[in-house]
Order: C-alpha cells, then sequence, then structure tokens
C-alpha cells in the first residue's frame, strides 16, 4: 500500500493534500492507489452517481479525525464519512477530488456497563459483534439491521438505522444517549448524556442521527443497552392475498399485542428466497407473516396472535415448535433482499414507510405498478411499523429496463406520500432521494435544513450533495 501511494500520479494539488495529510497520519493509513481508492467509490445503492475520490483515509484515533478535518477545511477540499458502505441511498458515495474518511478502523468496543446500561463505541464497531459483546453481560443493543453482521454503528447513526425488531424496541436513534463528534472545522464536540435523563439544552445529539455525515463525523457513541429478552419464538402465517395478511397486521396492532417482530414477506420475496437458500418456504402463498414473541410466555401470544390471523383469512398459521426453527425463519427473512437480487442481478430497494391502516393499499399500488411497468418488484416489509421495501429487480445491462426500473421506484415513493408516509423509514435521503425530501418536507422545510447545515459546515464541505 505504501508504494501504491508513492507510485500513484499525483497532481500538484493532490500531492499537496496527501503531504498535508501525511503530516498527521501513519502513511499505511493514506491511500492514494487508483485501484484501491476506487473500492471505496460506492455504498450498495443503484442509480447514484459517484465521484474519484483523491485519496482515501482510514484514522484509528479521535486526533487523526481531526487532523483530517483540520486539513480539508485549510485546503477547502470534500470530506465523505464511510462505515462498511453497506448503505442503499448513495449516502456514502464519494465525490470527485474527496477525502473519502473510512472510519472502519475505529473499531473498539470501549465500555459496557451493566449498571448504567450503556455501551460506549468508536464508529467501526460492526452492529453484529457489539450484540455479542453486550450479551456475554446479560444485556442487549436491540437495533438490529438486515446487514447487522456488517454494518457499522456509526453508519447506523449515520442513517437512522432500522432493523427487524423495531416493532417492540425502536430504532437506532432511540438508543444514541450521547456523541463525540469532530465538526467540519476539526473541533471536537461531545453532545447528550450517559445519564438515563436529561434535557440540558437543545437535544444535538438526535440532530446528528440521521445526518448522513453531513453535520459532522462520529467518533465515539454512548448507546442504552436492554436487559437481555428470552429467546423469541416466531409464528408463520400463510395468506391468499397481501391485503389479507395486512388486516391481520392492523388486528394484531389493534388488540394490544406488542410481538417483538412483525414481518410480511411477498409471493415473489418467498419464491426468491426458495430459489436462493431452498427454504422451503410455501410458494401457494400470496403473503407469508412472520410473528414472533420474547415474552416469558410466548406460546399464549403466538396462540393469541394466531387466532387473529385466521380471523383475517389466513389459509394456514404454523407456530415454530422451538428457538432452531424460528432461527430458520428469521434467516429466511434476513435473505430476502439479496434472494431478490438474485432475479435479475440488480435491484433498487425503496424504503418507503406508510401509516400501517395503509399498509394494504401500499402493497396493491406496488402490484399495480409492477405490472404498468412490467417488471418484478418483490416486497417485504417491517409490518409492524409500516416500513416496507418494495424491490425492483432489473437487468443493469438493459437500458430499456433500467429507464423503466426508475421510473417505477419514483412511482413507489410518491404513492407512499399520498398514503400519507415518508420516502424513507431507514436507509436516509443520501443521493438517491434528493428530490424527494424537498417533495415531502417543503419549502420552507429544505430553508431550515439548510439553515442548520450551514451552521455546522459553513464551507459545504462535509458530504456534499447528499441530501439537497
Amino acid at each position: 500500500m505504501i508504494m501504491s501511494r508513492i507510485e500513484a500520479p499525483r497532481d500538484e494539488a493532490t500531492g499537496n493534500l496527501v503531504d498535508r495529510l501525511l503530516g498527521g497520519l501513519p502513511p499505511e493509513a493514506v491511500l492514494t492507489d487508483p485501484d484501491v481508492t476506487a473500492s471505496y467509490a460506492n455504498d450498495m445503492a443503484s442509480f447514484c452517481a459517484a465521484g474519484v475520490p483523491a485519496v482515501v483515509v482510514l484514522p484509528r484515533t479521535v486526533e487523526q479525525v481531526q487532523h483530517v478535518m483540520r486539513t480539508a477545511t485549510e485546503l477547502r477540499v470534500p470530506v465523505v464519512p464511510q462505515g462498511a458502505r453497506t448503505g442503499l441511498s448513495g449516502g456514502a458515495n464519494a465525490s470527485e477530488g474527496c477525502i473519502v474518511l473510512s472510519l472502519t478502523r475505529m473499531d473498539r468496543i470501549l465500555e459496557v456497563d451493566p449498571v448504567d446500561r450503556i455501551a460506549v463505541v468508536e464508529p467501526g464497531v460492526v452492529n453484529a459483534a457489539l450484540s455479542r459483546a453486550v450479551g456475554e453481560h446479560g444485556l442487549a443493543y436491540p437495533p438490529d439491521p438486515s446487514s447487522w453482521e456488517t454494518c457499522t454503528i456509526g453508519g447506523n447513526i449515520g442513517t437512522a438505522s432500522g432493523g427487524l425488531c423495531c416493532v417492540k424496541y425502536g430504532v437506532t436513534a432511540e438508543y444514541v444517549l450521547g456523541l463525540d463528534v469532530v465538526l467540519a472545522d476539526g473541533r471536537l464536540m461531545s453532545t447528550g448524556r450517559r445519564t438515563a435523563k436529561g434535557v440540558a439544552g437543545y437535544d444535538l445529539t438526535r440532530l446528528f442521527v440521521g445526518s448522513e455525515g453531513s453535520l459532522g463525523v462520529v467518533v465515539r457513541a454512548v448507546l442504552a443497552l436492554k436487559p437481555q429478552p428470552p429467546r423469541q419464538l416466531v409464528l408463520a402465517a400463510e395468506f391468499a392475498s397481501a391485503a389479507a395478511a395486512c388486516d391481520a397486521v392492523c388486528r394484531i396492532m389493534a388488540g394490544g399485542h406488542v410481538p417483538s417482530l412483525l414481518e410480511l414477506m411477498d409471493r415473489t420475496t418467498v419464491k426468491a428466497v426458495n430459489d436462493l437458500g431452498n427454504m422451503g418456504l410455501p410458494e401457494t402463498t400470496e403473503a407469508l407473516l412472520l410473528a414472533a414473541f420474547d415474552t416469558p410466555d410466548p406460546t399464549a401470544d403466538l396462540a393469541a396472535v394466531a387466532r387473529l390471523c385466521e380471523a383475517a383469512g389466513a389459509t394456514q398459521v404454523v407456530p415454530a415448535d422451538d428457538e432452531a426453527e424460528s432461527e430458520l425463519l428469521l434467516q429466511a427473512r434476513r435473505m430476502s433482499l439479496t434472494a431478490l437480487e438474485a432475479v435479475k442481478g440488480t435491484t433498487m430497494i425503496d424504503d418507503v414507510c406508510v401509516p400501517r391502516s395503509r399498509l394494504g393499499d401500499m402493497l396493491d399500488g406496488v402490484e399495480r405498478i409492477a405490472g404498468k411497468y412490467d417488471l418484478t418488484i418483490g416486497v417485504c416489509a417491517h409490518a409492524g411499523d409500516g416500513n416496507t421495501h418494495p424491490t425492483v429487480c432489473f437487468d443493469a445491462t438493459d437500458p430499456d429496463e433500467s429507464r423503466r426500473a426508475r421510473d417505477s421506484f419514483d412511482e413507489i415513493m410518491a404513492l407512499g406520500l399520498e398514503l400519507g408516509g415518508t420516502i424513507t423509514g431507514e436507509h436516509g435521503v443520501g443521493i438517491l432521494k434528493k428530490e424527494w425530501l424537498a417533495r415531502e418536507i417543503g419549502p420552507v422545510g429544505m430553508e431550515m435544513q439548510r439553515a442548520v447545515k450551514a451552521v455546522f459546515d459553513p464551507l459545504g464541505i462535509l458530504n456534499p450533495g447528499k441530501l439537497f
């Protein structure tokens, strides 16, 4: 890597930037080989432009991050913070000539406190690694995005990630108590608290959660933990229509039940999962609903939900016999997006969240859009909180199919807004949904958003071109 950095072509501006960065960073932390830096240009989103980074920096300390930001401010160079690049909106895509600030090497769990029920972590800690570490203390960190084995806490904070358990435990924002943030000019700011309660001043912590690296660089986070719940048991209910499955979701929530998971897969998704993983899911179904409980007596809760599913028209309801069978069903759900990608080779994954009462309308609308554009669109959803993931499958080498895919994606977002929803429940805006953010929040909202950005990043060097 050091030889590649030295031998890589460098114009005067890039050479000056690299030399300045090396004034406060070890050589192995500064990468300029074009073949290497190109691998940091994109996250996992389709249809999102990316520039060529001037350099990729991999710091290990807060001081090194501060040095990078001071250098970037002095030279007026854009900085794109990155985690594991598992995002789905282009929020981590490189800008032309930028510094890519990859935080994956800042991966220490600094503290786990069972009394105060907090963990203090660096941004590069992988979600699943944190979950396992706190589990050794009888605690749990609930947010669990589908990419939890690879995504990082910093990325989760940047996009305000959700996951399968949000219906009961909530999203990332509800677990971030405090942050250490390096600002655009290199100053270090601490927000929030370590205490269970605290209302001192404006809630700047919440402001950074979901800001997609546009206001500052998170270098440390204080996270709330929960007591580790009992192992959950899962029920699978098969329906002859998506509308019936959505009716069951409404009945479950109106009945006061608090499942730890309530997920939906349509027939396209079920078939894709079976094709990829031989999971043995019932392909005769039009919609498969998974419900789970981690209560002291999950069998009683599952029995009550089974009755509600049957009242909504379920053709078959099968509770898992044990934890192993439950885990198999959850594995099938986690596999959904990968399986849909295998259908055509490329996907656009939408992230529209609607009121639970409009979930059926959302799925019916997506089916109409799929027919209109002659496309395969599979839907998996965090049904318990109305967060749908319509996934457009297409051949990226076919220009006409690619155009239809993009048009269908936009129609799905428009549908979500018409139903009283939002363009993103957990994936963020990034590049992919910039124009749709403006439609959702309106001109006054956009003016205020830009004003906040200007306070924290007056030069506009932090993740430029994202959000708005």
